[in-house]
């Protein structure tokens, strides 16, 4: 019940608590009563806290949801409407408000409409931004997968957050229900919570404070009888043209359409209203809807509302990105390798920079994502070398004029992609996310039964390279080949690990040096020691020379080293069966620079890039 009481105080029991005297004798009975009155009531907005809302507060904070819905159904309402909590209160102490100078109104207000294809009632926003912080909602329908184009409303949501206003975020459940009846009731709840669960970790993601967003479903208040009321209010001003036209881009256009689906845009219109916000942002596919509200909020006695649009941009085929088109879309949790796979397939057309939707990606995601930083296209010098861009107008001219070809743009995408998508996949590996997605979007096979969680590929994410110090080392007592090190990767303890190198490395070399260990092979005896570990070396083709990578000065012992496009978690231990690190190493190899790479990508920690003293195009070992 707790998450329930901090904002129960907002609404008026008042007339109701006044009249019972809460004792502990009388509480239950008390509280039946309460939870019976509220049966039958409507919900109410714009009540103020006070003594008597405080007395039931303080005795409601275990009780139990099931046993008291009707109240706990009042309460999921003022937490989702009155955005008002005990701190914000009139006599509460507030923190302080910068002064609010034009300068930064302006700059509020420019990064709240940048990059978007209109805006319209910029009036109403300059007034509003005179006075205070803007309220503003961003509705999305829980029904297919969350894929890679909802990271274009997600960067747009971070420059609201980054401007100040409170942002709501709805998940219309019951608008993805009448939409076709697309979710099923039983799936509604769990999908909530899976495009909660992704959407925060997309903001992580763009590195955003939370502080000022809230979830709301749709059927938080969308059953209540005042919502209903103005809903039969609507329909008898809405004419069956007006309707079909506002629902024309967004409602799935059928021969003999529900009458479900003509409602959509009605409700949607009085969310603005009912969620109590300023402003409402969506995709331009969305503007009839907004011109919907914008005519109708006012025949209810309604304010009119801001409304921010942003552009549709194309999918990976050219066409809209869709959930349901597996080859236009790229799935949040879409492994690194099948990301650069599907976008190698994708349409870029030399020269096009009209129709290309990785272009329009980078331009509303990446680079606001890299925050003024260069988008850089890395190439080898055969292929015109490393090339630099501060703006998407600098890299659609080199685009068109052939400088950057499709290949090169792919690479680019790719990489920042996955860097985009390297906490989501880290946040999602764990149990309760891998329950929840399975949950929310069952599969079956042919047969009916669930579909086995595909294996991870064999990469290099898979294996926990990380940085070591060697603290001791002594020959083998048993092998003439052998040394066994004592090396800190950043665990409690050192790790025992012996390496064959002693008929090719000198012995005070490795002292104190900085090393790559493999951590995640499983233990083996070399001659009664058990080694809980692998150096990694160069080695030429004959194995008549053979290196130690030297990791930068300024590496972290424990610290990892891998790709940037290879970030998920590795494996606890890897199976000896299924030969994974065998499948990887022959990927592993140095270039002419010296570097050591794995399949084209360089082998990093956060001090500089590993290398190797003198062996070039030399097996990892």
């Amino acid at each position: 019940m707790n998450r329930y009481v901090t904002r129960l105080f907002s609404l008026k029991l008042s007339s109701h608590a006044s009249q019972m005297e809460f004792t502990s004798a009388n509480f239950p009975e008390s509280l039946d009563s309460l939870n019976q009155h509220l049966a039958s009531r409507s919900y109410i907005t714009h009540h103020k806290y006070n003594l008597h809302d405080q007395q039931v507060l303080s005795r409601l904070a275990d009780c139990s949801v099931n046993e008291y819905r009707h109240i706990a159904r009042w309460a999921s309402h003022a937490a989702t409407l009155c955005g008002t909590s005990l701190e914000s209160h009139e006599n509460m102490p507030s923190e302080p408000q910068p002064e609010r100078t034009s300068q930064l109104i302006q700059d509020k207000k420019e990064l709240m409409c940048r990059n978007l294809q209109e805006t319209v009632g910029e009036d109403r926003l300059d007034v509003i931004l005179q006075e205070r912080d803007v309220r503003v909602y961003w509705g999305t329908a829980t029904t297919g997968k969350p894929h890679i184009a909802y990271f274009v409303p997600m960067v747009k949501v971070a420059d609201f957050l980054r401007a100040g206003a409170e942002v709501t975020i709805l998940f219309a459940d019951l608008h993805g229900y009448l939409d076709n009846m697309k979710a099923p009731w039983e799936l509604l709840q769990l999908r909530a919570q899976y495009y909660e669960a992704v959407i925060k970790a997309m903001l992580r993601s763009l590195s955003v404070p939370l502080d000022k967003l809230k979830f709301v479903k749709g059927t938080d208040y969308q059953l209540s009888r005042e919502y209903t009321l103005d809903v039969y209010k609507l329909s008898s001003l809405v004419t069956d043209h007006d309707a079909r036209k506002a629902g024309a881009e967004v409602v799935k256009q059928v021969a003999h359409p529900l009458i479900s689906g003509l409602l959509y845009p009605g409700l949607q219109a009085l969310d603005e209203e009912y969620l109590k916000v300023d402003a409402q942002f969506g995709g331009v596919d969305q503007r009839k809807i907004f011109m919907f509200a914008e005519k109708y909020l006012p025949m209810l006695g309604y304010k009119k509302r801001v409304h921010f649009m942003n552009p549709m941009i194309p999918g990976l085929t050219g066409d809209k990105m869709s959930s349901s088109e597996e080859d236009s879309k790229i799935d949040l949790v879409d492994l690194p390798n099948v990301v650069k796979k599907k976008i190698n397939k994708a349409f870029c057309e030399p020269g096009n920079v009209t129709n290309n939707g990785l272009l329009s990606f980078t331009q509303y995601v990446i680079f606001p994502y890299l925050d003024k930083k260069p988008f850089e296209v890395k190439r080898k010098p055969e292929h015109g070398g490393d090339i630099k861009f501060a703006n998407i107008d600098e890299l659609s001219e080199a685009f068109l004029k052939q400088v950057v070809y499709p290949l090169d743009l792919k690479n680019a995408v790719t990489i920042y992609i996955n860097q985009l998508l390297a906490p989501v996949l880290k946040e999602f590996q764990s149990k309760e996310l891998k329950k929840l997605s399975s949950q929310a979007y069952p599969q079956s096979n042919a047969k009916g039964g669930k579909t086995p969680e595909a294996e991870r590929p064999a990469d290099l994410s898979r294996i926990d390279i990380r940085v070591g110090k060697i603290l001791e080392i002594e020959p083998h007592p048993q092998a003439d080949s052998l040394y066994v090190e004592k090396i800190d990767v950043g665990e409690a303890e050192p790790r025992t690990v012996i390496s064959g190198l002693r008929n090719f490395v000198a012995r005070e070399a490795l002292e104190g040096a900085l090393v790559a260990v493999v951590c995640n092979l499983k233990p083996a005896n070399m001659r009664g020691i058990k080694s809980q570990g692998m150096l990694l070396c160069a080695s030429d083709k004959d194995h008549v020379t053979v290196e130690v990578l030297i990791v930068p000065e300024g590496s972290k012992p424990g610290e990892r080293i891998t790709g940037e496009s290879f970030t998920l978690p590795p494996d606890p231990q890897l199976n000896p069966k299924k030969k994974i690190f065998e499948k990887v190493q022959v990927d592993l190899t140095t270039t002419d620079s010296l570097e050591v790479t794995y399949k084209g990508e360089l082998l990093r920690t956060s001090a500089g890039s590993i290398l190797t003293p003198s062996l070039k195009h030399a097996a990892i070992r």
